[in-house]
């Protein structure tokens, strides 16, 4: 007959053994193995349906969606980009006048865009003017109705306080103007 001590050591591991047979009955019947074929069935089908109802979400009004998106396109089109070469200088000479700096060269260059029917304008301009004065025409350049990229901006001193600014910016004409 066993001793006390014994019995008890295999009392522990007759317990640990159970333990981890539970711990691995849970895990398993946790897992997607342990599911029945039903429940899996159930649980693509819940899935499937959730995924159609996402793609009709996004997908349905698509036609709808592209309608609004030439309207907008064509609407900045009109607005944003004039129709006239003679509007990008008066343009330049209004936002010069307004801020403050004197325009003293302008060079322009045209080539068509890759876009349809739009027509690329750059242009290498030099102003004068206080360095607030510079900075008020650069602004309004960026919040201006016309459409203006501004790729270059070179400050540099001159006598008296003023500052030489050069930019190289370009817009676009439509139409092909």
């Amino acid at each position: 007959m066993a001793t006390v001590p014994e019995l008890r050591r295999r009392l522990i591991v007759a317990a640990g053994v159970l333990l981890l047979l539970d711990v691995l009955a849970a895990a398993f019947f946790l897992s997607p193995l342990g599911q029945s074929r039903a429940l899996l069935d159930l649980e693509n089908n819940r899935l499937f349906i959730e995924l159609k109802a996402k793609k009709d979400e996004s997908l349905g009004n698509m036609d709808k969606k592209l309608v609004q998106a030439k309207h907008d396109l064509d609407s900045f089109y009109g607005n944003r980009f004039p129709g006239q070469a003679s509007a990008v200088p008066e343009e330049l000479g209004k936002l010069a006048g307004a801020s403050g700096v004197r325009v003293t060269e302008v060079r322009y260059s045209s080539e068509a865009a890759g876009e349809a029917g739009l027509q690329r304008v750059s242009m290498d301009a030099t102003l004068a003017g206080d360095y607030l004065q510079a900075a008020r025409f650069i602004n309004a350049l960026e919040r201006d109705r016309m459409f203006f990229v501004i790729h270059e901006v070179t400050l540099s001193e001159q006598q008296g306080g003023f500052v030489r600014l050069e930019l190289k910016l370009e817009t676009y004409l439509k139409g092909g103007a």
